[in-house]
């Protein structure tokens, strides 16, 4: 039976697959170049592709948690500004307390402790009303606030609210007493605004102190993100520079190859031409 397999000589096999080899490097090259990566899947390295995705991966999740950080930072700041306001009205309050102690009209000693507890009724407000994402730090039964540091939460910081409002719980100022009618009923709330400011600055250097807590570890896990980043495309990303100059090459290459190739087939025409 006839065979219809072609035979191709040696020389023309050699510059076939020479050729071939050349196409597919230029494919690839030519896959660096329009992705940017020189590992587009597991087939091209499986051990950086899967390492990189690894490391994109806890970058992905390492900036969720830092949006969360954001967010907490943002409801300590609203906290801090709550006392600090809180803190003017109660040097406010301890003004007008002064002032009913160095006079000796009870009327006026009545109207300023109507303003005095007109000022308590405003630091409950400011307190109930610093609030930031739903989170209030320093109101009547403050909220906690937690906030993760990794993705398995096994480091993390929980910071405890501080009532700020005059209850009892809190900075524990009564309301002027007897209207400030006696001298000693003005002693006691001055004693209570005394000891309201002692605590006021107390809160804000602790929720200043978390504040600086989370700043640094928010700073720290942005350029752990970058790092992690940087690390994956160490491992993935092409050098186009040097992708357009092995371009190159190869077409070159493959010119030479298709030159070669027609010098083969020549000499086998030539070889023909003696059946002729």
């Amino acid at each position: 039976m006839a065979s219809n397999k072609i035979n191709l000589s040696a020389g023309v096999q050699s510059n076939l697959l020479t050729l071939q080899r050349t196409v597919k490097l230029i494919n690839t090259v030519q896959t660096r170049l329009s992705t940017g990566l020189k590992v587009n899947s597991a087939i091209d390295d499986a051990n950086a592709f899967f390492t990189a995705r690894a490391l994109t991966n806890r970058a992905d999740d390492l900036n969720s948690l830092k949006e969360n950080i954001d967010l907490s930072i943002s409801t300590l700041q609203a906290a801090i500004a709550g006392i600090e306001a809180i803190t003017e009205l109660v040097e406010q309050a301890k003004g007008l307390a002064n002032t009913a102690k160095a006079t000796g009209d009870t009327a006026e000693r009545s109207l300023l402790a109507v303003q005095f507890n007109a000022l308590l009724v405003q630091i409950n407000n400011l307190a109930n009303d610093s609030s930031f994402n739903g989170t209030n730090l320093i109101r009547a039964t403050p909220d906690n606030l937690e906030v993760d540091f990794n993705e398995d939460g096994s480091s993390d910081i929980t910071i405890t609210g501080l009532d700020s409002t005059t209850a009892s719980t809190g900075l524990d100022i009564a309301v002027a007493a007897n209207n400030f009618a006696n001298i000693g009923d003005v002693n006691d709330s001055i004693n209570d605004l005394n000891n309201a400011l002692t605590e006021l600055r107390t809160n804000a250097a602790t929720l200043g102190s978390n504040n600086t807590v989370l700043q640094t570890r928010l700073n720290f896990t942005d350029e752990l993100v970058n790092t992690l980043k940087d690390g994956s495309g160490k491992l993935t990303l092409a050098d186009l520079n040097e992708e357009s100059a092995n371009l190159l090459a190869l077409q070159t290459r493959q010119q030479l190859g298709l030159n070669s190739l027609a010098l083969a087939a020549q000499s086998e025409r030539a070889i023909l031409n003696l059946f002729g």
